[in-house]
């Protein structure tokens, strides 16, 4: 077990370097670039839901320098169907995720960590079995699928739930899309990324490659 010890050990650190630079490199990112940034990755999703027209789908309140914007939940949220729900995730003490439905921006409270949550009913952590889409947030992604987070598991459990004929997709800052990260057993790829300059792109989990998408869900021509 010692080898397995300092295998894990060597990944933890190289997931703990790659955050760090990954947060210095948004963090210089300029308002109007970051402004631009969210408007593209909205268009992107916005005719993703519109292609898609799931019944229920799930998404976050981005803070700071994420993609995507703090009225990314908005956006998505007018773009459902009728009768569509869309789902925020709720930070639980065992940091796993609860749901509750988006209800507006009134419907927003401060959390820890800067996020915002929504107030409503919790609707637990297993709502998320009967999700058609996801929106989901990484520090970056790689070819395989493979994301990275901030490190504290929460959305690596949730994608455990997910059924495998949903739609899980990441929004990136441009070059945020990677060759490799650092990956554990217990990390769970996810089905697309979507970048301000390429759009939606759908993952090769055999890490084969990427292929470009447009907005209607056609490949791109090279």
């Amino acid at each position: 077990m010692p080898e397995f010890s300092d295998e894990a050990e060597v990944t933890h650190v190289a997931k703990r370097d790659m955050r760090v630079a990954l947060l210095a490199h948004r963090r210089q990112l300029t308002g109007p670039h970051r402004a631009e940034a969210a408007a593209r990755v909205q268009a992107e999703l916005v005719a993703l839901v519109r292609r898609l027209r799931p019944r229920r789908m799930t998404a976050y309140v981005p803070v700071g320098s994420e993609p995507g914007g703090p009225e990314l939940p908005e956006v998505l949220h007018a773009a459902l169907p009728p009768g569509g729900e869309l789902l925020l995730p709720v930070l639980r003490s065992d940091l796993d995720l609860d749901w509750a439905a988006y209800a507006g921006p009134d419907g927003l409270a401060a959390a820890g960590r800067g996020m915002r949550e929504p107030t409503g009913p919790r609707l637990g952590p297993t709502v998320i079995t009967d999700v058609d889409l996801l929106v989901v947030p990484a520090l970056a992604v790689d070819r395989r699928g493979l994301r990275l987070g901030r490190g504290g598991g929460s959305y690596d459990r949730a994608l455990a739930r997910v059924r495998e004929s949903a739609l899980t997709v990441v929004p990136l800052h441009d070059g945020e899309l990677v060759p490799a990260v650092p990956a554990e057993p217990h990390d769970r790829p996810v089905s697309a990324v979507v970048t301000p300059a390429d759009g939606l792109r759908t993952l090769d989990a055999a890490g084969k490659g990427v292929a470009p998408h447009t907005s209607a869900g056609r490949t791109r021509g090279a």
